[in-house]
Order: C-alpha cells, then sequence, then structure tokens
C-alpha cells in the first residue's frame, strides 16, 4: 500500500510536537486543491496517514504545518513570536507504489525535513 505520512518533533524542546494542524494539498494547473488536514497526536504523528491507496497519484504535494499556532498555544518559546508561521513543504511522489513520509523538525527559529521511511 502506497501512503503519504509525517510526524513532526519539536527539537527545542526534544519531544514530539502534538497539535499541530498539518494539511495536504496536491498541486495542478497552477493552483493546489486541499486533500486532508491533520492534527498531530503525543507522538507527533497523525493518527491515520495522510492518504493511504493502492496507488498514489503523482506529482506535486504540499504539506502545510501550522507552525505559529503550535508554538503560540504552547508557550513553548518565551522569546517571542516564532519566526515561521505555516511552513509549508512541496514534495514529488514519482511513484505511485511507494510511500512518501515528509518527517518535520520544528523549532521556534527554524525546521528541517527529509524523505524519511
Amino acid at each position: 500500500m502506497a501512503r503519504i505520512s509525517t510526524h513532526v518533533l519539536d527539537i527545542a524542546l526534544g519531544r514530539p510536537a502534538a497539535g499541530v494542524r498539518i494539511e495536504l494539498f496536491a498541486r495542478a494547473d497552477g493552483g493546489r486543491r486541499r486533500l486532508c488536514s491533520a492534527i498531530t497526536n503525543a507522538d507527533g504523528r497523525t493518527d491515520e496517514p495522510l492518504v493511504a491507496a493502492d496507488t498514489i497519484a503523482t506529482g506535486t504535494y504540499e504539506l502545510d504545518f501550522h507552525a505559529g499556532a503550535y508554538f503560540g498555544s504552547s508557550n513553548a518559546f518565551p522569546g517571542g513570536p516564532p519566526v515561521f508561521d505555516v511552513i509549508t513543504v512541496r514534495f514529488e511522489v514519482a511513484d505511485p507504489l511507494v510511500s512518501y513520509h515528509v518527517p518535520l523538525l520544528l523549532a521556534p527559529n527554524g525546521y528541517t525535513t527529509y524523505r524519511g521511511s
């Protein structure tokens, strides 16, 4: 089964980031269409994969991570508002038969991502 999934780790606090709103979009014709929305659980993951199917349509996708709202609600950052409000990660699905796991390592003043397994 092919999947699109993610998880979020708060590297400033050294723990999973619970309560982060995530939206998944498909891009086409210069625009984007929202496919789903989820909130990370206590483990920093969504309860279900964002997409799970026999195949995934090839093309460009975007994950929006609502980091500003997360840091604002957690009071985890005493130094003022975080630099990044909504972090958009654009990625390509080239093989419709495999899984794409796109984690986010998050801090108030920076982030990184990679293709996980």
